[in-house]
């Protein structure tokens, strides 16, 4: 079991130069945990493409879709005290984005202590934040 930010699941979503090394990830390990705020952060990327006319209103409306399919099958990390506490420490000592410090708060409290859990991402800051705080950074690293 894997903790998926969104840069990670958006290629699964949207054909990209990542999409063959998710689907692989995902193949290996089909259980997805995700942060609660996650969907949300994926279906601003579809509209904003949507609107740079990177995407028609259809392919839209298949990335919702799919997006809907994947949430239903993810293990969610939902909103918490505990969440918000860990995301405001984790402001204070990583150069991290509100939204960001919630993905990583999340997956510490999925992964508990436990070191070396899996963190799949491609977004290098929280890279580097997520791999500080004890988690082994997919793909590659």
């Amino acid at each position: 079991m894997r903790f998926w930010d969104t840069s990670a699941l958006i290629p699964l979503l949207l054909e990209q130069p990542a999409t063959a090394a998710v689907g692989a990830l995902l193949r290996e390990d089909p259980d997805v945990v995700a942060w609660w705020g996650t969907s949300v952060e994926c279906a601003s990327a579809a509209a904003r493409l949507r609107r740079e006319e990177r995407l028609t209103p259809i392919e839209e409306d298949r990335v919702l879709e799919l997006l809907g399919r994947l949430q239903d099958s993810w293990i969610e990390v939902l909103p918490s005290q505990e969440v918000r506490s860990r995301a405001s420490r984790l402001l204070r000592v990583h150069a991290l984005k509100a939204a960001d410090a919630l993905q990583l708060a999340a997956a510490r409290v999925w992964a508990g202590d436990e070191a070396g859990a899996a963190f799949v991402t491609f977004d290098e800051r929280l890279a580097l934040a997520a791999r500080l705080e004890g988690f082994r950074i997919l793909p590659g690293s």
